[in-house]
């Protein structure tokens, strides 16, 4: 319990310093240059590439795991699916959350 309060101590430290030392000048605002434009969209490809691969690595451990259950006990199968195809979906919404950043990204530009 002790190692959870530093924990959140620590983490609402960051949070308070990383406002202040994020915030950016009006005139530290510049325009992008083309070489940062063609960088920020090779990350952009790289990140949903990176959580496609791991979400479909999540996805597959999922229906490994489940139907490693079922197969030990078939008689459970109906109280297995259902979260299994909730726990898809949620890792799926990660994979689309990732997407959406790496849009928000190329378009800025």
């Amino acid at each position: 319990m002790r190692r959870l309060g530093w924990w959140t101590v620590g983490f609402l430290m960051v949070l308070a310093v990383a406002s202040v030392a994020m915030a950016a000048e009006p005139e530290a605002a510049k325009v992008l240059t083309p070489d940062v434009k063609k960088m920020m969209t090779l990350v952009a490809g790289f990140g949903i590439a990176i959580a496609a691969f791991g979400g479909a690595f999540a996805q597959s451990r999922a229906i490994v795991s489940a139907l490693d259950g079922i197969a030990r006990n078939p008689a459970a199968s109906g109280r297995i699916v259902t979260p299994m195809i909730i726990g898809l979906a949620m890792i799926e919404s990660l994979v689309i959350y990732a997407l959406l950043v790496a849009l928000l990204m190329v378009f800025k530009l």
